[in-house]
């Protein structure tokens, strides 16, 4: 009889959580890696490029793929005859491997938990508690499936029952547009298929933790309906023109997963759950010998990707920089930022929207006229670094603040990750604003670019407080320029087109 202790399986949850959050897995660089070599769109080219680098800088560094160091999701499967010398619950011991993995003082990782989540939304501090799926099965063994799961795409989560009758393909082509870019495609979409709602979406997130395996798929030829499903799901999103970071291109699903289950005659329940660029998942299992131990991959297996000097970007100094010059900024256009750049999200703006209501003014030093925001929330640094990783969080969630910030603050451009909506846009028109994009999942390589980072207000928020980073050649990309052209709308227009006539020549 298998005897699981206490101890080793809390250490194997913190090491399983240390492992995945900077090294990516195998068949996830492959493929990006596949998709970087085809991909014929430049824009979409150079996000794949600056992801892979990002990847690969992640895993000789032992720093995070991304700012955003997820949720954490574990599905546990305990055999019925396994013997515990504990004295926890299987949740706790999980919440315990939280713990230890996010303190970790050589990489620590970003709390994102909060707690009353309809009301003061405080975080919780150490990223607990995890989300815990169990099931008890024969044997006397012990697996675990574990993986951090960012905001970012899980925010994309859609979940429907359809008429029986209705084609499934056609509702997932009508809604992963709707997703936009915030959750960082290229990726995987995990789908449920059957069951009751809950257990649609727990299939759906389920189907993530697989390996990517669509290329052998295509060779071999589908043999089930879910398989069939796949292949089909899989070209035809790909040929919507989406794209890497949603800016047009070749590649917007590196694979699709299904799971299904029986249902009830009358329901087809469907859920799609995406994951994003900074894919995160391993699994492991424990036989009473001690911590279950994780093979590092080889850095031989990145590609060699080296990234442009800069040449063809245009270099922006942010201090004094004014309406008038950010109106000669065309949309795609590549920019390299640097001076000092302001820093706030979700809870930042909350609050600034409420001092400004109630006529108060702004924290002292901060100061929004003629300045850029950045819509991120970082990892504390670690050694010498003045601050950790520190990619965009996505734009969208901010769009309701927009016109407040562009009208009432003197705030001329913004910084973040994906589309922003169309009343955002009409205000950044309006308001001669610009919009800038940086890459999703390429959080350590633009930290490098950050030489240097203070709290200036609302230091309480934690990752949410008000910065002010000092950067050199941050990469960026005009995605809504003045006039209120926006290359999230443009770019998967004209490679959906350039698709069609790739697969349908005249």
């Amino acid at each position: 009889m298998t005897l699981i202790k206490q101890d080793d399986f809390i250490q194997s949850i913190a090491d399983a959580l240390q492992f995945i959050s900077y090294y990516h897995p195998n068949d996830f660089v492959k493929a990006m890696t596949e998709a970087w070599e085809v991909e014929k769109s430049p824009a979409a080219k150079d996000a794949i490029a600056q992801i892979l680098v990002n990847s690969r800088m992640c895993a000789e560094g032992h720093r995070p793929i991304c700012q955003d160091t997820g949720m954490v999701v574990a599905f546990v499967d305990i055999g019925m005859h396994l013997q515990w010398q504990a004295e926890l619950s299987v949740e706790e011991m999980v919440n315990e491997g939280v713990r230890r993995a996010y303190s970790h003082p050589d990489n620590v990782l970003r709390a994102s938990m909060v707690a009353d989540p309809a009301g003061v939304r405080k975080n919780t501090g150490d990223n607990t508690p995890a989300v815990v799926h169990t099931r008890s099965v024969a044997g006397d063994g012990l697996s675990v499936r574990i993986a951090a799961k960012g905001g970012g795409s899980e925010n994309k989560s859609k979940f429907t029952v359809l008429n029986p009758s209705t084609s499934l393909v056609d509702w997932v082509l009508d809604v992963v547009p709707t997703m936009g870019a915030g959750w960082c495609p290229p990726g995987m979409l995990g789908i449920g298929i059957g069951g009751s709602g809950e257990k649609a979406m727990l299939l759906a997130k389920e189907a993530l933790m697989e390996h990517i395996d669509i290329h052998e798929l295509r060779a071999r030829g589908a043999q089930t309906t879910a398989e069939r499903l796949r292949l089909e799901i899989f070209e035809k999103v790909n040929a919507l023109g989406i794209g890497a970071q949603g800016l047009g291109g070749l590649t917007t699903v590196l694979d699709v997963k299904i799971n299904d289950f029986p249902t009830h005659a009358a329901s087809l329940p469907v859920a799609i759950i995406p994951n994003c660029a900074a894919t995160r998942h391993v699994e492991f299992t424990l036989d009473g010998s001690g911590p279950a131990q994780f093979t590092p991959p080889k850095l031989e297996s990145w590609p060699d990707i080296t990234l442009g000097d800069g040449a063809g970007a245009r270099r922006v100094n942010l201090d004094g920089l004014t309406k008038a010059e950010i109106a000669t900024w065309q949309p795609g256009e590549r920019i390299l930022l640097s001076g000092k750049l302001l820093t706030g999200r979700d809870a930042a703006h909350k609050r600034i929207q409420d001092l400004l209501a109630n006529g108060k003014p702004l924290p002292d030093g901060v100061d929004f006229n003629n300045r850029f925001i950045y819509y991120v929330g970082p990892v504390d640094p670690v050694g010498n670094e003045v601050v950790g990783p520190a990619g965009p969080t996505t734009s969208t969630r901010m769009d309701k603040f927009t016109e407040m910030m562009l009208a009432q603050t003197g705030l001329i451009g913004m910084v973040g990750k994906a589309e922003r909506g169309a009343a955002a846009i009409e205000s950044i028109k309006n308001h001669g604003a610009v919009y800038l994009m940086a890459v999703g999942g390429a959080a350590y390589l633009v930290s490098k670019a950050i030489r240097s980072a203070r709290i200036i207000a609302f230091a309480d928020l934690g990752m949410e407080a008000i910065r002010e980073f000092e950067v050199e050649d941050m990469p960026v990309t005009v995605a809504v320029d003045s006039k209120g052209e926006s290359v999230h709308l443009t770019g998967p227009a004209e490679w959906r087109v350039r698709i069609g006539e790739i697969k349908q020549p005249k």
